[in-house]
């Protein structure tokens, strides 16, 4: 078979072998190939090699380098000039490129596609292009520096740049070793500053290494043994600390949303500022801003002085259990088609990359992140990976050509972003990472639920006004406790610190003191300390004194001194404040701001209804609706089922390419003598008895082909068996584009 056309070679090849081509080159697939010209054609195109090689491992790509050198593109070469350039066993390497249709033949003639020297490497295996005159060229009586050159040039790349390429000097008049190398003959003059290394010189140069340096093992990967309960409770620590975080930003962004820069995203001084309230770096805020937003909790609102809004979908996510929280948050990390990784880097323009920039996009981000954590957890559970430098290594060994300039980058932050999401800890993958990788986030939020400690109901209260949670609190003790003390340092356990503020901020939400007696009474596991007591009961007798409501607004008070005191305030005559009887004043401002006015200034009024009870006014936040920001879901992989249809569909192509009288019939645009043609090509084969092959455009526009034995053709419509499935089927003839008969 040496010597073989590619298109000759995929026909003689059995279906399992192109339902396995089709399955590890889907680009091959779509749309569906007319016969095996076409699919031969896809086979050897640039774009469809060039995704072929981003799959193989650097043994395979330089068993097709080293093809290359020996000029398969241009015609067919032995397998056992291939084998005398390597020292280990290649058939694995030269199986799977057969696979892949990256080589054809058999072991007398192996070919590579034409486009392969185009789509790998511009000078394969770091060889200049050939000069055949110089097969075999005698190197013997070059002085030192003119080997040193030929040296450098043999390692690769093989072009060098240089201003003596300009000027052509005999060998008499060489001063220099690139004069005098380029007077032999030894250097190729390319352009006046380019020179080159001929293939054959290199091969001589390296001697009983003509391939250069060649990794041909996977380097090794260290491991340590961790147990998985620890790693899947620090993931949980982690989650919890994710979910804590994001909810501080929305509550950030509810009072003041950042404005939506001009060229896209966050600015600066929003980032700090988010990263300062939420006590985090600027990376780890980066992240966080760009996960709400493909989470759908956050927003652009799209007005004329657009902000980052939350949206409606952030109040069911704030109400919703921590593992659906994190569950929601880990799903769209791993469906980023973005990389955070590059905020605060520059563009290609020097300028600076911010979150939710439009620069950050790249599609194939998602596809690179999981590759990372599949090659984890690959790994038996609670093996660790210590040193992401070797996990970036083996990586690069196992797909040389994924990700670009960034490859490895790409390893370091998939492991730091996914151990601040939690889909890792300790440089292992938890149980909740390994099941949203496989079965998505609904099992992953209840892998989680089940690592997480049961809340706890109860705090512990310390003598200095500390409150600590000694776990995860239930959710209304931790809205209670969260709203009378303040957040001190966040952890396995959670240290808040209660002040006056803090109670203030309580009696402002309606809670009295005989609640927040009762709260800390009913709830602490150790003795309520006096000063605790005090502070509370002290806060309530100054609150509440003065009563607010809308008038505009107005105070009340049982004190005339205090009204006194407040009417001769500057802040007073700010907020526009008026006595209307000895225990009443009245302003026209709305009573929140009067509120905030009086605060501001030392005073600690609350607001009251109509019923004289205390009112909650602390804004609510804003929220605009989603704008349903989250990726869809990429399409299915074919099934095995209907890869084997395409292949039997494409067999078909060829039997009608050769049978006697079946040239296609085409239907452009229904017009002309097409339709006629075609009925009676269809009636003639129904007559016969004889199978057709029918390209048809079904009810939803999509294009398809089926080989069908047709039974009745009239009124329109052509009624005939299928023969793939056997069944009867109907097809409107204005929907048939070509037809061609098939013999079988």
């Amino acid at each position: 078979m040496s010597g073989t056309t590619l298109a000759d070679w995929l026909r003689a090849l059995d279906d399992a072998a192109l339902v396995a081509l089709l399955r590890a080159r889907p680009d091959l697939a779509t749309p569906p190939p007319a016969d095996t010209t076409v699919l031969a054609t896809r086979v050897g195109s640039r774009a469809s090699v060039a995704r072929a090689c981003e799959d193989l491992d650097t043994l395979a790509l330089t068993v097709l380098e080293a093809l290359l050198v020996l000029d398969a593109d241009l015609r067919p070469v032995p397998l056992a000039a291939l084998r005398e350039l390597f020292d280990v066993d290649i058939r694995p390497p030269v199986a799977l490129l057969r696979a892949r249709a990256l080589l054809w033949g058999d072991d007398d003639g192996l070919s590579t596609p034409p486009a392969t020297r185009d789509a790998v490497a511009a000078f394969p295996c770091g060889l200049g292009r050939s000069v055949p005159a110089l097969a075999g060229v005698d190197l013997t009586g070059l002085g030192e520096d003119e080997r040193r050159v030929l040296e450098a040039l043999a390692a690769g790349p093989p072009v060098g740049q240089t201003r003596e390429a300009a000027h052509v000097v005999s060998l008499d008049s060489a001063t220099t070793p690139i004069q005098k190398l380029l007077a032999r003959g030894l250097l190729v003059r390319r352009d006046t500053l380019t020179v080159e290394l001929p293939r054959e010189v290199g091969l001589v140069v390296r001697g009983d290494r003509p391939l250069g340096e060649v990794v041909t093992a996977e380097p090794p990967l260290p491991t340590s043994a961790l147990d998985p309960v620890s790693v899947d409770s620090t993931g949980g620590g982690a989650a919890l600390e994710l979910c804590r975080h994001v909810e501080g930003l929305l509550r950030l962004w509810s009072d003041e949303p950042p404005p939506v820069l001009r060229s896209g995203g966050v600015g600066v001084r929003e980032l700090r500022r988010a990263a300062k309230e939420l006590e985090v770096d600027e990376r780890r805020a980066a992240l966080l801003v760009e996960l709400v937003v493909a989470a759908g909790l956050v927003a652009d609102s799209e007005g004329l002085e657009p902000e980052w809004v939350p949206t409606t979908q952030a109040d069911t996510w704030l109400v919703a259990p921590p593992e659906h929280r994190w569950a929601a948050l880990a799903q769209a990390w791993l469906e980023l088609p973005r990389l955070p990784g590059l905020v605060g880097g520059r563009d290609d323009r020097d300028r600076l990359l911010n979150p939710l920039a439009p620069e950050l996009n790249r599609p194939g981000a998602p596809r690179d992140r999981r590759r990372v954590l599949e090659a984890l957890a690959a790994l038996p559970p609670g093996t660790a990976v210590p040193d992401v430098e070797r996990l970036a290594a083996v990586l690069a060994w196992r797909a040389p050509r994924r990700g670009g300039r960034l490859r490895d980058e790409l390893v370091r932050w998939t492991v730091a972003e996914g151990t601040a999401v939690g889909v890792l800890a300790l440089g292992a993958v938890t149980g909740a990472g390994r099941t949203l990788l496989t079965e998505g986030p609904g099992p992953a939020a209840k892998r989680l639920g089940d690592a997480l400690p049961a809340p706890v109901d109860h705090v512990l209260v310390q003598a200095d006004l500390t409150v600590v949670a000694p776990g995860r609190l239930e959710p209304d003790l931790a809205e209670e406790i969260a709203l009378v003390a303040d957040v001190e340092s966040a952890g396995g356990a959670t240290v808040y610190r209660v002040g006056e503020h803090s109670v203030r901020r309580a009696f402002d939400a309606g809670r009295t003191a005989a609640d927040l007696h009762e709260l800390f009474r009913a709830r602490s596991r150790t003795p309520v300390p006096q000063s605790l007591t005090y502070l509370i009961d002290d806060t309530a007798r100054k609150h509440g004194r003065l009563r607010g409501g809308a008038a505009g607004s107005f105070l009340r008070c049982d004190d005339p001194v205090l009204i006194a005191e407040v009417l001769a305030h500057p802040a007073g005559q700010r907020l526009e404040l008026r006595r209307i009887a000895p225990t009443v004043l009245v302003s026209p401002l709305p009573l929140a701001e009067v509120l905030d006015g009086l605060r501001g200034a030392g005073f600690a009024p609350s607001a009251e209804g109509p019923d004289g009870q205390v009112l909650d006014l602390r804004a609510a936040g804003r929220r605009i609706a989603g704008r349903g920001r989250r990726r869809p879901a990429p399409p299915p992989a074919p099934s095995e089922e209907q890869l084997g249809e395409l292949v039997r569909l494409v067999r078909a192509g060829d039997r009608a390419a050769r049978t006697t009288g079946g040239a296609r019939v085409s239907v452009p645009g229904n017009l002309g003598a097409g339709p006629s043609a075609t009925l009676a090509l269809l009636q003639r084969a129904a007559k016969e008895g004889r199978n057709v092959l029918v390209d048809f455009v079904d009810g939803h526009g999509t294009a398809a082909r089926r080989v069908i034995t047709p039974q009745l053709v009239g009124g329109g419509v052509l009624e005939g068996v299928d023969v793939s499935y056997g069944e009867v089927r109907r097809f409107p003839l204005h929907r048939i584009t070509s037809a061609a008969l098939v013999e079988e």
